[in-house]
């Protein structure tokens, strides 16, 4: 949330003294009306003197507090992730409603329950003809107190996209990609998609690749060529050095997976390739090609059940997807 959406402490006093000036206006005008009753012109406008002070007393303690809920909940605290937009909006949208019916009923004479009952079949008509509006307004709003993701967040939502959240909205919510594509998303989409969230509850996670050596290599030397050549990149988070895993093991070859960390998924992709290039190199130097006829095992199979690649093919280095943390 932008600092300038912060309610400066002078506008909530001024705020503070036209409630007061108001409630004074509208609690003075009858009883000085009776007091001088030889003053017609007191005498005409005293009832709508009342109402009308009355009435900007209700919309100035609305904005008075919108703006204390602002400042309390917009400011900002280490460790604590910004509040949605959407949640600021929808309690400005009550605190109006509220003080619109009670000027309403003063104005008409007439209690809430009356004014909200006319109203009913209109608002029906219109829900039922803006019924996609209202269901991505409504997926906002719980989008916006459950908070899967915030403002700066990098998310992939499945199927549909993967990018920085730039807003969040009533209606929509608006994405970058890497690639600087601006992405707007129906709210009512995302709700019904599963959310991966690269940034919480941090933005440091692991990301992993796998690769199959000739299987007489010892697995010992094999492992320190990889870390030690992992270790090397400067992309990837310090103070944690890489691991080196056997994934699967068989006479076709040896499958290791090198993890490491990444610090922020916008530097995922230049993590990624320089671990890549360094493994690559250290590979090349020391002679050692990578195993040929051999597929690394997927998710839920075995090394009997792993499918094989074509004659001659060679397996490059697959990079594989985040880990879950």
């Amino acid at each position: 949330m932008a600092k300038d959406d912060i309610p400066a402490p002078g506008l909530l006093w001024r705020l503070a003294a036209a409630i007061a000036l108001a409630l004074a206006i509208a609690t003075l005008a009858e009883p000085l009306a009776r007091r001088h009753p030889d003053l017609s012109a007191l005498q005409l406008w005293a009832g709508p003197l009342r109402n009308a002070g009355f009435s900007v007393a209700f919309f100035a303690g609305a904005r008075l507090a919108h703006g204390l809920a602002a400042r309390r909940l917009l400011r900002r605290r280490k460790g604590r992730r910004p509040v949605p937009k959407v949640l600021l909006d929808l309690l400005w949208f009550v605190l109006l409603a509220v003080a619109t019916l009670a000027s309403l009923s003063l104005f008409f004479r007439q209690d809430l329950s009356g004014i909200l009952t006319g109203s009913g079949l209109v608002l029906a008509v219109l829900g039922f003809a803006v019924r996609n509006a209202v269901a991505d307004v409504f997926s906002g709003l719980a989008m916006g107190i459950e908070a899967p993701f915030r403002i700066g967040d990098w998310v992939r939502i499945e199927t549909l996209a993967e990018g920085k959240v730039q807003e969040i909205g009533w209606r929509t919510t608006r994405l970058v990609s890497r690639d600087s594509t601006y992405v707007i998303l129906p709210n009512s989409q995302i709700s019904s998609r599963r959310i991966t969230n690269f940034s919480a509850p941090r933005q440091e996670y692991r990301d992993h690749a796998e690769l199959t050596l000739p299987a007489d290599l010892p697995v010992a030397e094999a492992g320190r060529l990889i870390a030690e050549a992992a270790a090397a990149a400067r992309m990837i988070s310090a103070g944690k050095p890489p691991e080196v895993q056997v994934t699967d093991y068989g006479p076709a070859g040896i499958t290791y997976r090198v993890k490491y960390w990444v610090p922020q998924h916008d530097r995922e992709l230049a993590c990624r390739n320089e671990v890549f290039s360094l493994i690559d190199a250290a590979l090349r130097k020391q002679g050692i090609r990578l195993a040929a006829d051999r597929m690394p095992c997927g998710e839920g199979q075995d090394s009997a059940s792993a499918g094989k690649a074509p004659d001659g093919a060679r397996r490059p280095i697959r990079p594989a997807s985040a880990e879950a943390r």
